[in-house]
C-alpha cells in the first residue's frame, strides 16, 4: 500500500498525540499533556519525556506548546493582540535569556509560494536591533535585546541547504538562541491558520509535506533552537479520510451509508487511492484567502516574538512595525 495513504503526516505534536491515542486507545506513556482554555483560545502543552514516547509519537523529546484560536481566520484585531500576548508569554517562559543575549530569528520557507511564505513575511516584521546596541539610551538597555533576522530562502532558490546557511551565520555571530519560524502541515483542516505551535526541539523544514531537509536543531547548530510554526496546508488525502470517517460515524443515522459502518482502515485507504491516484497523493490544500491569512498570522507571530524579546518597548511602538 502506498505510504502516502497509510500515514497521515502532521507537524503538530498535539495531532500526533491525538492520532496515537486513538490508535492504541489509551494514554501514551512518557507523553504528558496539560490543557487550559477560555472562550477564544485553547492552550495545550505536550511534553515528550522518554525515548519510547519519542519513537511512538515521531516527535523529538521536548516541550510543545500549541495555541489554538479558530477566530484567527477572521479579521479580529482584539483576538490577534490576545494571541500575540499569549505567544510572547509562552515564548518568554520557554527560554531563560540574559538581558544582553543575542538572538537570531530565521524565517524559513519560499517567499514566492504564499502558503510557504510565513517565515519570510514574519521576519520582515521583526524589530532588529543588533546594529543599534551602541546607540540605545541607558533606560532602554537591558530591555531591548540584540536581535538579528534573516530569511535564507530554500534550496531551489539558493542552491544551498538552509541549515548550511544558518550554520555559517551562527558560527560568525554566535547567538545565544535561534528562533526558527516556518509554515507547517496539519492533519486537520480546522487547525489551518488557527494554530501556533512552539517547540524547544528545533525543526526539520518540510517534514510535514514529505520533503524533509536537514534539521535546524541544537545538535546541528550548537545553540538552543525554538521553533514557531503555523499550519498553512493540509493533505487532500486527509480531507478525504475525514469525509469517510464522518460518514462512518453517522452511518447509524443515514440509511444511505449504512454499508460504511463496518469499513476497515484498509477499505478506506483503497477508496482514497481510487479517488486520489498516486500522482495526487501528496496534493496539498490551502484556503483560497491564503494571502490575507498569511499576512495576518505573520503579524501575530512577529508581534509575539517582538514583545518577548524586547520587554522595555511598549506594545504601541512594536505595533507600528507590524503594518
Amino acid at each position: 500500500m502506498d505510504q502516502n495513504f497509510n500515514t497521515v503526516r502532521t507537524d503538530l505534536a498535539l495531532e500526533a498525540r491525538e492520532m496515537l491515542t486513538k490508535q492504541v486507545r489509551e494514554d501514551v506513556p512518557g507523553v504528558l499533556v496539560e490543557t487550559s482554555a477560555d472562550d477564544d483560545v485553547i492552550i495545550t502543552r505536550v511534553n515528550v519525556t522518554t525515548p519510547e514516547a519519542e519513537r511512538m509519537m515521531g516527535k523529538a523529546k521536548g516541550r510543545y506548546i500549541t495555541i489554538e484560536a479558530p477566530g484567527l481566520r477572521y479579521k479580529n484585531t482584539p483576538l490577534q493582540e490576545k494571541i500575540m500576548n499569549l505567544l510572547a508569554s509562552e515564548l518568554a517562559g520557554m527560554v531563560n535569556l540574559p538581558r544582553n543575549a543575542t538572538v537570531l530569528i530565521v524565517g524559513l520557507g519560499n517567499w514566492n509560494v504564499t502558503p510557504d511564505a510565513l517565515g519570510p513575511r514574519a521576519t520582515h516584521k521583526i524589530v532588529v536591533t543588533r546594529h543599534l546596541q551602541e546607540m540605545l539610551s541607558p533606560e532602554l538597555k537591558g530591555g531591548v535585546r540584540s536581535i538579528c533576522a534573516i530569511a535564507p530562502g530554500v534550496l531551489g532558490i539558493t542552491g544551498m541547504e538552509t541549515a548550511e546557511i544558518i550554520q555559517g551565520i551562527v558560527s560568525n555571530i554566535k547567538p545565544n538562541l535561534v528562533i526558527a519560524i516556518d509554515a507547517l502541515a496539519a492533519a486537520s483542516s480546522q487547525r489551518v491558520i488557527t494554530t501556533v505551535q512552539l517547540a524547544n526541539t528545533g525543526i526539520h523544514p518540510g517534514s510535514g509535506v514529505g520533503n524533509k531537509r536537514f534539521g535546524i536543531t541544537q545538535a546541528s547548530l550548537g545553540v538552543p533552537v525554538i521553533a514557531i510554526g503555523v499550519p498553512t496546508v493540509v493533505h487532500a488525502s486527509t480531507i478525504a479520510m475525514d469525509t469517510l470517517n464522518t460518514l462512518q460515524e453517522h452511518a447509524a443515522f443515514a440509511r444511505y451509508f449504512k454499508s460504511m459502518a463496518n469499513l476497515s482502515d484498509q477499505d478506506r485507504h483503497t477508496i482514497i487511492r481510487q479517488v486520489l491516484p498516486e500522482m495526487l497523493g501528496d496534493l496539498m490544500v490551502t484556503p483560497k484567502e491564503v494571502d490575507r491569512l498569511i499576512e495576518d498570522i505573520a503579524a501575530v507571530v512577529a508581534g509575539g516574538i517582538n514583545q518577548a524579546m524586547h520587554p522595555n518597548i511598549d506594545y504601541e511602538n512594536i505595533h507600528m512595525y507590524l503594518h
